[in-house]
């Protein structure tokens, strides 16, 4: 291991496609919603879709061009945008909208999360840093099963990943400086973020986080601490 590596005393996560595989439980539901509603929605695209106009509201809040709002009401609202782009805002009521929302709390882990962040929690701090609403995250480890010590997410700072108030979070509540912190995640901004506010990374493959149709980008960086393709193999790469 670096030498700079064993200073490392706390690791940070993105959950949302690092820790936990939002694609499918998004299809399954579409699935679902395809038949109870006699629709034919293609949901990987319109999942997509969803994610873009969400990230397009988180972008405005960080410039400052929007005021603050939690995640899963940016959700909701980009959730009506998206049923009146694809002209179905007749075929949903208010309550079964909330429902829809809802799949953003009952993500599934990917196969390696549990065994990985176990092995890692024996040596490390492990905490979530994402960019979900705490009522949400909290969800969505307790349905994944994630062992985690601590859930920190941006609404405490009331920003977003990448500005560098979220990534001051886990120096203000675990209590190690930046340079002990590692963080970890499979989104490349969220870990050139984190090396500019001074904290060490771990960049984590999730070649199937949009499904498999998809082509993220997973190539390794020079400036990555750490490149692996799961999080036990993390736990190796970390002696843990």
């Amino acid at each position: 291991m670096r030498e700079a590596l064993k200073a490392v005393r706390a690791l940070t996560f993105d959950v949302q496609g690092t820790c936990a595989d939002f694609c499918q439980p998004l299809l399954r539901m579409g699935d679902g919603v395809n038949r109870a509603k006699g629709l034919a929605l293609d949901w990987a695209s319109s999942s997509a879709e969803w994610r873009g106009l969400y990230r397009a509201v988180l972008d405005q809040i960080i410039a400052g061009e929007r005021p603050w709002l939690r995640v899963d009401h940016i959700y909701r609202e980009t959730l009506d945008a998206l049923l009146e782009r694809q002209g179905l805002s007749a075929a949903f009521t208010t309550a079964e909208r909330d429902e829809l929302n809802r799949i953003w709390s009952r993500l599934d882990a990917w196969p390696d999360s549990v065994e990985g962040l176990a092995r890692l929690r024996r040596r490390f701090v492990v905490s979530t840093l994402s960019n979900a609403g705490m009522s949400a995250m909290v969800a969505v480890v307790k349905h994944a099963a994630l062992p985690f010590d601590a859930v920190l997410t941006a609404e405490l700072a009331q920003s977003y990943k990448p500005a560098p108030a979220v990534y001051q979070l886990a120096v203000d509540y675990l209590g190690y400086r930046p340079e002990e912190i590692m963080m970890v995640a499979c989104h490349k901004y969220d870990l050139e973020a984190a090396r500019a506010f001074g904290m060490r990374t771990a960049f984590v493959a999730r070649p199937l986080e949009f499904g498999a149709g998809a082509r993220p980008d997973v190539a390794p960086e020079p400036w990555f601490d750490v490149y692996a393709s799961s999080f036990v193999e993390l736990a190796d790469a970390l002696g843990a």
